[in-house]
C-alpha cells in the first residue's frame, strides 16, 4: 500500500524535530516528486487493463440477481436498490435514489402466424408500448413497404384491413449509424400505417443478425396512445414473408398479443458522488442506464454500461496520492428504454435528472455516457473547446497505447440519458466503441451476460478511468470556444 500524502508530511515533520534542519532539508531533497495527472492517468489505465476493477463482477451481479429490468417493474426497483447498497459500499458519498413516475409497458404473451397461402408459424416481438390485439388477434393480408419512405408515400386510406409491412434492412456500421437510419420505422412506423388505414404494423427487427430472434424496441405514442398493434419480425421471418410474395399471391398473417400498460408506475435514478477536494460542486458527469427489455437480461444494454462507469469511478475514488480537484458523479438512469404518452416523451430518467439538478447543472464541467456495449473503445470525442492543446495531447498520449484515438470531430452528443443535461449547456465527451457486433443481439433474448468479453470490458474501464481522471483533476474550462487555427 503506497503512503498517503498526509502521513508522508508527517515524517517529515518528525524527522526535522529529530534530525534537525539539514538532515531535514535533504530528507526533503530525497522525497519524490508528486504524481502528474498524466502519471495517474496512467496508473488507473493499467489497473483496469489488469483486470483489478469490479466492473465483472457488477455486471454478473446484476444480471443474475435480477435479469430483466423492465422501466417501471419491481426488477428494475430493487435493481436501483440494489446498486445504491452497493454505492455505498465501494465508498461512494451522496449516494440516493430519485424517484420519478411514468406509464410502465407490460409485453404479456405474443404470437404470429402466417394463414395463407399456407399456414407457417412466425417468430416475432411486440414493439414497447404496443397496444394488444383484441382477444383473437388481427388477421389480414401483408402489403411489404421496401423501405419506411415508401410506407410514408403510400396515399391516405390505402391500407384499410391490410397489415403493413416495413422490410428494410439494418446496415452493419462501426459507429452505429445503420440503426439510426433504421429505427425511425420503429418508432413512426405505426402511426403511419394506422393514418392509412391498417390494422397493425410489422418490420424487419431493427438488427444486424440472421439468427430467428425477434429485437423488440420502444415505438412512440402520437396524442396519448400507440393506435395499432405493432411488431418487430426475426429477419428469417421477414425473408421468408418477401419469398412467399415474389412468388404471387397474397400473403395472410395473424398476429396476437396481450400487452398491457402501468399508468401509476415509477423508475428511478440512482446517483452517487467521488467528491472533489478543490471544486466540490464542479461536476463530472458519467451516465448509463439500469433498465433493460424483457427479453434477455440487459448485460450488453446496458448492464456493462453501468459497470464501466461505476467501475472507472471506483479506480478514481481509491487513487492512493489524492482525490480529483472535481466531483466525479456516477448516475445510474432510469427508463431509458421506453416512450412515454406525455412530455418529454422519451427519456424519462435524463429528463428527471435535468429537472432535479437544474440549478447545478451551470457548474456540471462534462458529461458523457456508457450506452453501446462491451466492445473495444476506438476513438475519443472532446467538447469543441478542447479539440486542440495541451488537455487533448495528454488524452492522445495516455489512451492511443490501447487503441484509442482521437475523433474527426468534436463531441456534440453523448447518448440519450444525459442528452437533456448537454442540451442545458454542459459540454458532452464520447468514448466511441466499436458498434460491427452490437446490433446481432441488441434488444432480444440473446442479451445476455455470456456475450460480455471480459478483455474488452477491462479496456473500456481503463479508457473511462484515464479520461475521466484527467478532466476531473484538472482545470480545463470545457466550456471554451473553439482554439483557432
Amino acid at each position: 500500500m503506497q503512503n498517503s500524502p498526509g502521513i508522508a508530511a508527517l515524517a517529515l515533520s518528525l524527522l526535522i524535530a529529530t534530525l534537525g534542519p539539514a538532515a531535514a532539508a535533504a530528507a526533503r531533497r530525497a522525497q519524490p516528486p508528486p504524481a502528474t495527472d498524466e502519471q495517474i492517468a496512467v496508473q488507473l489505465r493499467d489497473t483496469a487493463l489488469a483486470g483489478q476493477n469490479v466492473a465483472m463482477d457488477w455486471v454478473s451481479e446484476l444480471t443474475t440477481r435480477f435479469g430483466p429490468r423492465p422501466a417501471g417493474s419491481d426488477n428494475e426497483r430493487q435493481a436501483a436498490e440494489w446498486a445504491a447498497a452497493r454505492l455505498k459500499e465501494l465508498g461512494f458519498s451522496n449516494v440516493h435514489i430519485e424517484s420519478f413516475p411514468l406509464t410502465a409497458w407490460v409485453r404479456g404473451v405474443e404470437s404470429a402466424q402466417i394463414v395463407a397461402p399456407v399456414a407457417q408459424p412466425l417468430v416475432v416481438a411486440a414493439l414497447g408500448e404496443s397496444p394488444p390485439t383484441p382477444a383473437g388477434g388481427v388477421e389480414g393480408d401483408v402489403v411489404i413497404y421496401p423501405t419506411f419512405a415508401d410506407l410514408k408515400a403510400a396515399p391516405s386510406g390505402s391500407l384499410p384491413g391490410k397489415i403493413a409491412f416495413v422490410a428494410a434492412r439494418t446496415v452493419r456500421t462501426q459507429d452505429g449509424a445503420g440503426y439510426g437510419a433504421a429505427v425511425e420505422a420503429r418508432s413512426d412506423g405505426p402511426a403511419e400505417a394506422a393514418k392509412r388505414g391498417a390494422i397493425a404494423f410489422v418490420l424487419r427487427s431493427v438488427g444486424t443478425d440472421s439468427n430467428r430472434l425477434a429485437h423488440t424496441g420502444t415505438t412512440s405514442y402520437v396524442d396519448g396512445r400507440v393506435a395499432i398493434p405493432a411488431f418487430a419480425l426475426a429477419a428469417p421471418d421477414a425473408d421468408q414473408i418477401e419469398r412467399l410474395a415474389a412468388l404471387g399471391g397474397k400473403v395472410r398473417i395473424r398476429l396476437s398479443s396481450s400487452a398491457s400498460y402501468v399508468r401509476d408506475a415509477h423508475s428511478q435514478n440512482v446517483v452517487a458522488d467521488v467528491p472533489g477536494r478543490v471544486h466540490p460542486d464542479e461536476i463530472v458527469l458519467l451516465g448509463a442506464h439500469l433498465d433493460s427489455w424483457d427479453q434477455g437480461t440487459g448485460a450488453i444494454d446496458d448492464g456493462t454500461g453501468t459497470a464501466i462507469i461505476t467501475a472507472a469511478a471506483k479506480l478514481i475514488l481509491d487513487v492512493p496520492e489524492r482525490v480529483p480537484r472535481r466531483t466525479v458523479r456516477v448516475v445510474l438512469f432510469g427508463s431509458e428504454e421506453v416512450a412515454q404518452p406525455v412530455a418529454p416523451f422519451g427519456a424519462f430518467g435524463g429528463h428527471s435528472y435535468a429537472d432535479n439538478h437544474k440549478a447545478e447543472l451551470a457548474r456540471h464541467a462534462l458529461a458523457g455516457e456508457s450506452d453501446f456495449g462491451t466492445d473495444r473503445v476506438y476513438s475519443v470525442a472532446l467538447p469543441v473547446g478542447v479539440v486542440k492543446g495541451d488537455f487533448a495531447a495528454t488524452v492522445q498520449r495516455v489512451l492511443q497505447p490501447i487503441g484509442v484515438l482521437p475523433a474527426r470531430e468534436p463531441a456534440r452528443h453523448a447518448g440519450t440519458d444525459v442528452a437533456p443535461t448537454i442540451e442545458a449547456g454542459v459540454p458532452a465527451f464520447a468514448l466511441l466503441q466499436d458498434g460491427s457486433q452490437y446490433f446481432d443481439i441488441h434488444h432480444t433474448a440473446n442479451d445476455t451476460l455470456d456475450k460480455v468479453d471480459r478483455e474488452q470490458l477491462d479496456q473500456n474501464v481503463a479508457a473511462w478511468a484515464a479520461l475521466v481522471w484527467l478532466a476531473a483533476d484538472g482545470e480545463v474550462d470545457f466550456r471554451s470556444k473553439a482554439p483557432g487555427p
